[in-house]
Parts: C-alpha cells; sequence; structure tokens
C-alpha cells in the first residue's frame, strides 16, 4: 500500500529516489531526510512543501483570493499532519489534462496551505494518484480523464467512486465531468456525488454523515473497491475514510486517522470529524454546544453510541 499515481513528471525539490519500471519505491533513509519531511517519489502529486508561505504582494494575494473564490474554501482549521516514515510505492503511466498550469496549482496550493494550516501540496500536472487503505477503500485525487476510470478498473478492481467535489472544483481544473462518468456506465463503475465545500471544516462536518454512508453502503456490497476522492485527496476524501473506520471498524478517532495518514500523509480536519460523531451521537435537540466541549471530546465514542451512529449513517443512505 501506499502513494499512486498514474502520470509521469518529475517533482520539485525531491529527495533521493530509487526508480524502477512503472513501479517507484522510496525507502526509510530517503522518507528521513530533510529534517523529517516526508519523501515522494516521481509522479506522487501529493507531497508536503515548506510551511513557508509565497511571499506576499498584490498579485499573490489577488490570485490566492480568486482561487478561494472558486473553490468556494472558508476559514477553518485542519488537522496536525503526520508525516509517514513507511516506504512509500507510486505507480505511473499516462500524462495529466485540463488546465492545471503552475499559476492555478500555485494558487490552489497557497489557499489550501493558509485555509487547512498544513503543509502538503497538489501537483494536478502529474496526474491522479492514490492510496490503497484497505482492501476495499481507496482514497486519492480527481480522475482527469477516462483513462484513469479505465485504470481503476483494470488495476485496482474498483467498483464503486466517491465525489466529493463541487462542480466549481471541477470546472476550476477543466476537467471533463461528463466524459469520466460516462466513462463509468460504460465499465460498469458506480458513480456516486457527496459535495462538500473545499477547505470548509462547517461544510464539511455537516455532509461527513451523508457520505459515510455512500461508502459504507458501497463497501457492504462487497463488489469490488470503492475509490473516494476530492480535489487533492487531501482533505474531505480521507476525513470520509477516517470516519468511516472510526465509526464502523471500532477505532477511536486517533488510531483511524493513525492508520489512514501513515499510508497517505495529509491533514485533514479533526475537528470536524468530532463534531459529526457528536452530531450523530447525541440526539437531544437541548444538547451542549459542541464548541463549548473539551478539545478531544468525541474522539472515541461508548458501544452504545457507535451503534446509535451506525444506525443513523445506514438510515441516511435508504432515505
Amino acid at each position: 500500500m501506499g502513494i499512486h499515481s498514474n502520470s509521469r513528471g518529475k517533482l520539485s525539490r525531491p529527495p533521493p529516489i530509487v526508480q524502477r519500471p512503472r513501479r517507484l519505491s522510496l525507502d526509510r533513509s530517503a522518507a528521513q531526510t530533510a529534517g523529517g519531511t516526508m519523501a515522494a517519489t516521481a509522479g506522487a502529486s501529493c507531497l508536503p512543501a515548506s510551511q513557508r508561505l509565497p511571499a506576499s504582494g498584490a498579485g499573490v494575494r489577488s490570485r490566492v483570493r480568486a482561487a478561494m473564490a472558486a473553490v468556494g474554501c472558508a476559514p477553518g482549521r485542519g488537522g496536525v499532519p503526520r508525516r509517514s516514515l513507511q516506504p512509500l510505492v507510486c505507480r505511473s503511466s499516462s500524462a495529466a489534462t485540463g488546465t492545471g498550469g503552475s499559476g492555478r496549482m500555485e494558487d490552489y496550493n497557497t489557499a489550501m496551505k493558509r485555509m487547512m494550516r498544513n503543509p502538503y501540496e497538489y501537483h494536478h500536472d502529474l496526474g491522479m494518484n492514490y492510496a490503497v487503505i484497505s482492501d476495499s477503500l481507496i482514497v486519492g485525487s480527481q480522475p482527469q480523464k477516462p483513462e484513469d476510470i479505465d485504470h481503476l478498473k483494470d488495476e485496482e478492481n474498483v467498483a464503486y467512486i466517491l465525489c466529493l467535489q463541487q462542480d466549481k472544483d471541477i470546472d476550476y481544473w477543466g476537467i471533463d465531468f461528463q466524459a469520466v462518468v460516462t466513462r463509468c456506465k460504460e465499465l460498469g463503475i458506480h458513480h456516486m456525488r457527496r459535495p462538500a465545500v473545499d477547505f470548509d471544516p462547517d461544510s464539511l462536518r455537516t455532509q461527513l454523515p451523508k457520505a459515510v454512508s455512500a461508502l459504507e453502503w458501497a463497501i457492504s456490497q462487497g463488489k469490488g473497491r470503492v475509490y473516494i476522492h476530492c480535489t487533492a485527496g487531501l482533505g474531505r476524501a480521507p476525513a470520509v475514510a477516517i470516519c468511516y473506520m472510526f465509526w464502523f471498524e471500532n477505532m477511536d478517532l486517533t488510531t483511524a486517522y493513525d492508520k489512514l495518514t501513515s499510508i497517505r500523509p495529509c491533514g485533514p480536519s479533526k475537528k470536524a470529524i468530532r463534531a459529526a460523531t457528536y452530531d450523530l451521537a447525541k440526539g437531544d435537540p437541548n444538547k451542549q454546544a459542541f464548541d463549548t466541549l473539551p478539545e478531544h471530546a468525541f474522539a472515541g465514542v461508548s458501544a452504545s453510541e457507535r451503534k446509535l451512529i451506525q444506525d443513523r449513517v445506514r438510515a441516511l443512505y435508504k432515505a
């Protein structure tokens, strides 16, 4: 398991790598270079960058505001990224598509760092990238073209795709979304959408139960893997996967969070996950406001609360 990509390209500021045909790997020592910064293999599209943001200026600020508006982001706090020292594996095959120019990527990544407060970057030009989390679940970035769907079907036995993007997210990158959905139908892949606003923990909190409901239903069918994605696969998609692991696989939040981020380094909002857990576990309309609770409240749940959460999440898909 590890980070995957279906594109070719060179990464900026890469650490030493070991390259083999089609499959690229990085050993533990390389991952520990640069003061512990996550090492990425050539072709991977999500990698940590310096915490320092680009120099401020009118041009940069205006482009960042445009990028924020394009994805509909709002202020929020993301979880602290946990950098993995596990070996990373990446697969590459074809070039990216759409309009992911360097200026567009720079603006998006600057917005992501400011709003989510983590060091990771999205490299659209390197194509779709993903990480296999379990036998039933894959988390990754947006498919960019019909060939990406063929790759997921043929190489990873994907039978369901869960998209968390809004229309504006897809339009921002110039993706021919209809062509992607059409290819899913042709290959018998069930495509689902549960959009949430990018970089917005309040929107994520609201949409997590619905997204996890769709994910749980798809996994329960047992027909193949589920590919869950947002734009970069660094915020919304991993948050949904972590929620599923937390609510349905008898883990506490810390265990689920650490398991996923050790495979795919990213920084989804723990607060949004805890808040969504609280919303489902407490049905009392007079309940205490979540923001008044201790910092780590609802990072774990009782057996009765877990059962209530599962029943409510399953009921959302039936509705």
